[in-house]
């Protein structure tokens, strides 16, 4: 086969939204560790920053497996900020406002995706052309990813946030003793991932936090419309 009947053959739309895809997520994932590192540093932990993770360079918070689980699936994680509770005035209050920043962060930038995305799907559809297609997509997946991030790492299963913000509302003794089998944390994790335990009450959840983003927007998105009309 020669070369240019390769090309040919080749989807460049499917390739295209591949790549969309890919650098929503991270946007999320970029948006997500920043928050943990910032709102740590608000309270007293400059670890994040030492490490140069208080950054919009998405390449200094990839993990791989856990990009392509967010291009593929919608879900999946980044390398985790460091944060050392000790510098907190109240280690455990600090570490639960830090881990529930991330999660927030997707909330707030699914919110603001979303307002971003009505104008670019209305110009699409009454105008045309491929550039605001492609980024309608594009605040599409942001949408779509920063809300599934949101969700998943509410869950209550170290290391996400959720058992963070768990583990603080815990009594010392306790909060103690499930610290030192957070490491299992991830293997239990996988293997809900792998049975497709979570998938379910994930995409729930997900579709309930994007059905509530929509309502708050309604008014919003019928003025957005009236523009083009």
């Amino acid at each position: 086969m020669s070369f240019s009947a390769w090309l040919q053959q080749l989807d460049f739309g499917y390739l295209f939204e591949l790549l969309i895809t890919a650098a929503a997520a991270l946007l999320c994932i970029t948006f997500h560790e920043s928050a943990h590192g910032l709102v740590a540093l608000w309270l007293g932990d400059d670890t994040a920053k030492q490490q140069k993770r208080i950054s919009l360079n998405p390449l200094r918070h990839v993990d791989p497996v856990g990009l392509i689980m967010m291009v593929i699936f919608h879900f999946g994680w980044a390398k985790p900020v460091s944060v050392n509770m000790r510098r907190f005035k109240n280690p455990k209050v600090g570490m639960a406002i830090s881990a529930a920043a991330g999660p927030a962060s997707n909330v707030i930038l699914a919110l603001v995706a979303l307002l971003a995305w009505y104008p670019c799907v209305f110009a699409s559809v009454f105008h045309g052309g491929a550039v605001w297609e492609y980024t309608a997509m594009f605040f599409q997946y942001v949408v779509i990813i920063s809300s599934g991030l949101a969700v998943f790492n509410l869950i209550p299963i170290p290391p996400l946030d959720g058992s963070k913000v768990l583990f603080s509302l815990l009594p010392q003794r306790a909060y103690a003793v499930l610290m030192r089998y957070e490491r299992y944390g991830f293997l239990v994790l996988v293997a809900l991932l792998v049975l497709n335990v979570l998938d379910t009450p994930l995409a729930f959840l997900r579709n309930g936090l994007l059905d509530g983003l929509q309502w708050l927007v309604r008014p919003y998105a019928d003025w957005a419309q009236s523009l083009f009309w």
